[in-house]
């Protein structure tokens, strides 16, 4: 039995869930090109608050230390400049952000001034709309800072509009990859028994069971696909408040969310192993969305521009620790002034920056864990989902202190993956250019039409990026 690559099955209400890679759905075509194989994709995975620019000449040996596994995958560029997208009268945490994917300055307080890399590459390969089954785009994250909306969204649409909306609740995630049943509003203990497995199990029996036409391989594989998507459904849904007529659930997730996260842009105390609990969750729910081919294109954040958090807690890697935080104490103040913001706005240069250093190789981290999970997905083409996509990490600025515009839009940290061998890895290299002409050379060799920014804008390739 041939199986097509997207194969779904199809359930009750919105339920969509797709097989994973079966020995089934590799025929000798599969290999035979890499565009026939394997369909465009595109993610930007912003991450806030930055790493000044002499911490990234440290490389591997600092706070990039989490990437270090990645290398040979990731392309880590140095002087990236978005001076250009700079607004008078407002800082690099909303300018730099909004600059993050798009290369344009902020068009007020909810819009981009453009679009985002992914949102170009899915109108050239998609004009009239994506396959049915697939998401036309997934915005989704674990932030807390809520003012201005490039804070925390990073894809937009060519009038700079959100691309879609941002599930920062893992329940809506997962439903939003894998649909919900809709049972009537008044049978509470019903609309929260049912899984949305439950409308595809038959399919599954088939496929898993004795008389699927499969073999042995790829029934076991369908048969642990089916428990990792009801065990990604029963973490997702202890997120949440219930009914309090419905039967009792583990206890609701303790991350505020909503416009309880940051009221009064205050900050928020934070512990380390919540923070890395949900986000860890909502990386996990995206990439397997990635693996199904539910979704192509995107963003990803892990912490908003500009993040107020008063974290607490050891911080471990690679079975040593690294830092035991505790921001507040340590800052010796409450509110805004305790959170681990203040360490980039006293960030020195000729000083250790210990507590900065530790946060940001946190955040590293966690970064490395989603591209982990990327690249533990195989393709059709015997390469990793973040090998063939065009995959793009960075961040709103390149020095945190908010006393000078080109420093802090300048030196803006990034990253890349190959886009199916198109960008250079394997390196670690000082591009010195600006940030516009660092995407539309990506998006050129991707064979993008549009470009970033005015159309007649100069445009200068940047080389010494491409394979």
């Amino acid at each position: 039995m041939k199986l097509h690559r997207r194969t779904m099955l199809r359930g009750a209400g919105s339920v969509l869930i797709g097989l994973p890679l079966l020995e089934e759905m590799q025929g000798k075509q599969a290999f035979a090109a890499d565009a026939q194989a394997v369909p465009e994709r595109a993610f930007n995975v912003f991450f806030g608050l930055g790493i000044p620019a002499p911490l990234q000449e440290e490389g591997f040996d600092g706070v990039l230390e989490p990437l270090k596994p990645l290398a040979d995958k990731l392309l880590i560029m140095r002087g990236v400049d978005h001076v250009r997208c700079d607004e008078s009268g407002i800082n690099a945490h909303f300018d730099g952000a909004s600059a993050s994917f798009t290369a344009t300055p902020p068009d007020g307080e909810a819009k981009a001034g453009g679009a985002s890399i992914d949102q170009v590459i899915r109108k050239q390969f998609h004009p009239n709309g994506l396959p049915q089954g697939v998401v036309p785009t997934v915005v989704a994250g674990t932030f807390f800072r809520r003012s201005r909306v490039s804070r925390f969204v990073h894809s937009y649409n060519e009038d700079g509009t959100v691309a879609a909306t941002m599930q920062e609740h893992p329940r809506n995630l997962f439903e939003r990859v894998f649909g919900r049943i809709d049972v009537a509003t008044d049978d509470a203990s019903k609309r929260i028994d049912r899984s949305v497995l439950d409308s595809v199990i038959q399919q599954y029996k088939f496929y898993s069971g004795n008389r699927s036409p499969l073999g042995g391989a790829s029934r076991t594989r369908i048969a642990d696909h089916l428990d990792r998507v009801r065990e990604y459904e029963r973490r997702a849904y202890q997120q949440i408040e219930v009914d309090p007529r419905a039967p009792q659930l583990p206890d609701a997730s303790s991350l505020a969310h909503g416009g309880a996260a940051d009221p009064g842009g205050e900050g928020l105390d934070m512990h380390l192993d919540d923070l890395v609990r949900e986000w860890r969750l909502m990386a996990e729910l995206y990439a397997v969305a990635i693996e199904l081919d539910r979704v192509r294109f995107g963003s990803v954040t892990f912490l908003a521009a500009g993040e107020r958090l008063r974290m607490k807690g050891d911080y471990r890697y690679d079975n040593r620790l690294v830092y035991s935080f505790n921001d507040a104490q340590e800052l010796g103040k409450s509110g805004s002034g305790g959170c681990s913001h203040e360490w980039w706005h006293r960030f020195q240069p000729q000083r250790d920056n210990q507590q900065l250093r530790a946060h940001a190789h946190m955040k590293m981290r966690e970064v490395g864990y989603f591209l982990t999970l990327l690249d533990q997905i195989q393709d059709a083409n015997g390469r990793s989902a973040l090998e063939n996509s065009c995959l793009t990490v960075s961040t709103e600025s390149g020095d945190g202190r908010h006393n000078d515009v080109k420093r802090e839009l300048s030196g803006v940290f990034h990253a890349m993956s190959s886009a199916k061998g198109r960008v250079r890895t394997g390196q670690q290299i000082a591009v010195n250019a600006e940030g516009i002409d660092v995407y539309n050379t990506v998006l050129e060799s991707i064979g993008c039409e549009k470009k970033l920014g005015p159309q007649d804008r100069p445009f200068n390739r940047v080389e010494k990026i491409l394979a």
